[in-house]
């Protein structure tokens, strides 16, 4: 019986400067079904999501849902339509409540004679989250209390409460917590099974392979293929998505390196009420120091704490030298840098350029006295964004108009010309392709050869079962487990300490 088709993509066409982000891709989607999309960073995925859902203007070709032409210019037309997405990176805004943020371009039911019934919206916007499971966050409150992850809660229950024709989920999951990740599956396979349409968007190939029925694949902006998941090994995907094989040999190789007694930072009984308590650990010369949990564990308010970026925190974080770490400046002076598992709102400024980003934290190192030369400042980021191997037009290009991964390249090549000796990296993969995975734990290796030091925080055990010479497992704020380099540490040791 032929599929019944909901999505037909003619010929979409998207070109930013020179830069050919989309060319030329056709494709159908059909009703009922779970389509994967995946590619390189840069590869034109969610530029061609983006199209589909009014955040960017079609280029070229035209869409057609459920046989009318889509013509859209804005989310909220696309909502109406019949098209929602979840953005890679932060989609609510500051400023508004949780309630407001769900109901953005939708108020209307609760406007009468011009007047907002704010209770009322309330009350609804609570009902949602209640329904959905996550009644701890509160409609009424400003969504600016809440972490990444409760807003990208949020952003589910704004994309999904009007039953879309087409879910498009874009590198969600990577913010979210196991608990999170099972419940935005759900939604999925409900969206499915209503005759409604999933393109779901990520790197993870396994992620991919286990919740997708069929997966399309785009290379440098073109189409590929599209091939059942149930065909189809991470080999497999891989192969498609880069056009030729890719090695296996992600993560370190040696076992049993002994890493320096030299201790560089050590953190004393450092709090941070509600999220972290009494967290000790040392960090030695040349190592690569990780720590692991689930995402509400505080783990990722250990990095903030070693960067001096927690304003409420009690406890010390002292350099060798016998500094303390106790504010951003100090740190970025003596040498530390921090990348941010929020990347978009804690580790670049996305509405400046790549060099303007890049140059950001070495002013002073650039500045002749008071002067600073454009050509040496287009120099430097241009040599750094060349050695983290960004995809760009020019320095001169906006971090906004880049992919995920190559966002991510800025974030390091900052940190790189600045020659940090500490590094604190958050989730330093999240939202990035197989081989900028594999150049960034090259680059990782190359750094602690140079006798850097490394503090990776991960929620993906491979990777720090991959990377890390030690690692340190926290739970409910504080640490719960310790474990050196080990080829036969398995993932059950490190999950029954996380929970």
């Amino acid at each position: 019986m032929e599929k019944n088709i909901l999505l037909r993509a003619e010929h979409i066409d998207k070109r930013f400067g020179i830069t050919h982000a989309v060319n030329d891709v056709s494709l159908t989607v059909n009703a009922g079904e779970i389509r994967g999309l995946i590619g390189e960073n840069g590869s034109g995925k969610s530029t061609f999501s983006q199209m589909l859902c009014g955040i960017y203007t079609i280029g070229g070709g035209t869409f057609t849902l459920n046989g009318k032409e889509l013509h859209v210019r804005n989310q909220v037309e696309a909502n109406d339509a019949g098209v929602s997405i979840i953005v890679q990176e932060t989609g609510t805004l500051s400023g508004l409540t949780v309630a407001e943020n769900i109901f953005l371009g939708h108020e209307k039911p609760f406007i009468r004679h011009g007047i907002k019934n704010t209770p009322a919206m309330n009350r609804e916007a609570q009902r949602l989250l209640d329904e959905y499971g996550f009644g701890r966050i509160r409609a009424g409150m400003m969504i600016d209390h809440y972490n990444f992850e409760d807003r990208k809660l949020v952003e589910i229950v704004k994309a999904t409460y009007m039953k879309p024709l087409i879910l498009i989920v874009d590198e969600t999951t990577t913010a979210l917590s196991q608990d999170g990740r099972m419940e935005l599956y759900k939604i999925m396979d409900r969206t499915r099974a209503d005759g409604r349409t999933v393109i779901f968007i990520s790197h993870d190939l396994q992620e991919v392979l286990a919740h997708t029925d069929t997966v399309s694949v785009l290379r440098d902006g073109e189409y590929i293929d599209t091939v059942a998941s149930a065909d189809m090994t991470e080999d497999d995907l891989k192969r498609l998505m880069v056009g030729r094989e890719i090695g296996s040999a992600y993560y370190r190789t040696d076992w049993g390196t002994p890493v320096s007694d030299e201790v560089v930072l050590r953190a004393e009984n450092v709090t941070v009420p509600g999220l972290i308590r009494d967290v000790s650990f040392e960090l030695h010369r040349g190592e690569i120091l990780g720590f692991g949990g689930l995402s509400e564990s505080g783990m990722h308010e250990i990095g903030k704490a070693v960067f001096g970026a927690s304003w409420d925190r009690t406890g010390r974080v002292v350099l060798a030298d016998g500094t303390e770490i106790n504010d951003i400046p100090t740190a970025i002076a003596h040498s530390i840098a921090y990348t941010s598992k929020d990347r978009d709102n804690e580790s670049v400024i996305v509405n400046e350029t790549i060099r303007n980003n890049t140059v950001l934290p070495s002013i002073e190192d650039l500045a002749h006295g008071r002067l600073l030369i454009k050509r040496e400042l287009d120099r430097f980021a241009k040599e750094n964004a060349e050695k983290m191997q960004t995809k760009m037009q020019s320095t001169g290009q906006f971090v906004s108009d880049l992919s995920g991964g190559n966002k991510q390249k800025v974030v390091l090549a900052r940190w790189i010309g600045k020659n940090s000796d500490i590094l604190v990296l958050d989730s330093p993969t999240r939202g990035i392709d197989v081989k900028v995975k594999q150049a960034i734990y090259a680059l990782m290796q190359e750094l602690k050869e140079q006798g850097r030091s490394i503090i990776m925080i991960s929620e993906e055990l491979p990777e720090l079962m991959g990377m890390a010479d030690r690692i340190l497992i926290v739970r409910d704020g504080s640490i719960s487990g310790e474990y050196l380099r080990d080829p036969n540490l398995d993932e059950e040791t490190l999950i029954a300490k996380m929970v």
